[in-house]
């Protein structure tokens, strides 16, 4: 189906039109007749389906029909990571260049003052992560009293990273009457209770199974000796000519020590992780979109919510102690339709994490030793260490600061004093 046939105003249809796109995702096709109809949505969509495009077409449209003359805050769109923010209010900002739309994306890791200024001189969309949101409400630089569209995006990541008791506090801020729209990846029993409680009669879309990968992607496994990894990834990038890799670690530090490494080598990298900045981790990630950088080396947390056109190659480096995070994490590549390609270098200690994500996607992956790096037989399974073998249910390679703060405490003060405990993920 044709961008042209779901209904969208003349001036969304140039925007569209003008980055090259004319037939709508499957997604797209189903969500953004809904939202035009005002119909409260829960949709499930893995990464790379084009659901951005879902909700930022229809709910700029909606903007466009009903113009308001005042400053207030019609949509807020809620993220689970700065990353994606950005990202999401790029989109909205290039989608709605045509129509008079103001914009504004508010997360942490940078100064907040700038965010006030834009917020003062008055702004129809907000997107943000749920901490600093929550810092201007405590600051009453934001009022959300006048939304009518609220989107929850990446729902199951905003659980998994512990947002529920943030998403709570600002559901209260919203007026009870508007619109809802719910974007999850898989529909667990706590994404279904949530829904129940933000929805009002919805309707429900899906366009790809739960735990399925891209069809664009290829997935291989290569067996090798733990200490022979980076050997093997350098050969695999020389080899093949692999000009923009994404390379997933468990750690932080593992991420570093890859990176550097790698640059060692010969091959332009940098990690991106927790512990960057922001600044430092928007400058990574735009070396690497531009091709100065080669490689670039993330954890799971880092990574949630990039948005990397045309990535042609995923490597896991070392596999997820989260099945699901597999799926996730090879779904940065194959957007759109297109073609990519998900390779993992599996050391005998990873063998029984192998087999859990096989079990999750009922299906094998295909195996080929390299030559030269032949796995040695004598090698025996080690423990993987700091306790992720233990609590696999848990990212202990990145561990999140969860907010104790409740009504009357202050994160922003709790900021100023530089109390790390009260630092959020993803905020």
């Amino acid at each position: 189906m044709l961008f042209d046939e779901l209904g969208l105003s003349a001036e969304l249809l140039r925007a569209v039109h003008d980055q090259g796109y004319r037939e709508a995702t499957p997604i797209q096709q189903k969500a953004i007749p809904l939202i035009l109809e005002g119909r409260d949505v829960l949709a499930g969509a893995q990464t790379g389906t084009g659901k951005t495009a879902g909700f930022a077409l229809p709910l700029l449209q909606r903007l466009q029909e009903r113009p308001s003359a005042g400053r207030q805050v019609r949509v807020l769109v809620l993220t689970p990571t700065r990353e994606l923010a950005a990202q999401v209010g790029e989109s909205i900002r290039s989608y709605g260049r045509h129509v008079p739309a103001r914009t504004a994306v508010i997360f942490g890791g940078v100064g907040i003052h700038p965010q006030i200024a834009k917020l003062r001189k008055g702004v129809e969309i907000v997107v943000a992560t749920p901490g600093r949101l929550l810092d201007h409400v405590e600051q009453r630089t934001i009022d959300l009293s006048a939304v009518e569209i609220f989107v929850l995006d990446e729902a199951d990541r905003m659980l998994d990273m512990g947002f529920i008791r943030d998403i709570r506090r600002v559901l209260k801020l919203l007026p009870t009457k508007r619109q809802n729209l719910l974007f999850s990846a898989t529909f667990s029993k706590e994404i279904r209770e949530l829904a129940s409680g933000l929805l009002n009669s919805p309707t429900e879309i899906q366009v790809a199974q739960r735990n399925t990968t891209a069809d664009g992607v290829s997935q291989i496994v290569h067996p090798v000796d733990r200490g022979r990894k980076r050997h093997l990834l350098a050969d695999r990038i020389r080899e093949g000519d692999w000009q923009q890799v994404l390379v997933f670690t468990r750690t932080k530090h593992g991420a570093n020590r890859l990176a550097e490494q790698l640059d060692r080598d010969g091959l332009s990298a940098v990690a991106i992780h927790g512990n960057k900045s922001q600044t430092a981790r928007t400058r990574a990630l735009a070396d690497f979109k531009a091709g100065s950088v080669r490689v670039l080396v993330a954890t799971d947390i880092a990574a949630r919510g990039l948005d990397i056109d045309r990535l042609p190659y995923v490597v896991n480096f070392e596999l997820p102690n989260v099945p699901g995070d597999y799926v996730h994490r090879i779904g940065r590549t194959a957007r759109a339709g297109r073609e990519g390609h998900a390779v993992s270098l599996v050391c005998i200690d990873e063998r029984q994490l192998l087999s859990d994500i096989e079990r999750l996607m009922k299906r094998k992956i295909d195996q080929h030793i390299v030559p030269g790096f032949e796995p040695d037989p004598r090698i025996k399974a080690e423990p993987i260490q700091n306790g992720r073998s233990q609590q696999p249910r848990r990212r202990h390679s990145e561990p999140l600061h969860r907010s104790g703060s409740g009504p009357g405490k202050s994160r922003a003060g709790s900021r100023n004093r530089h109390s790390k405990p009260r630092q959020r993920a993803g905020s």
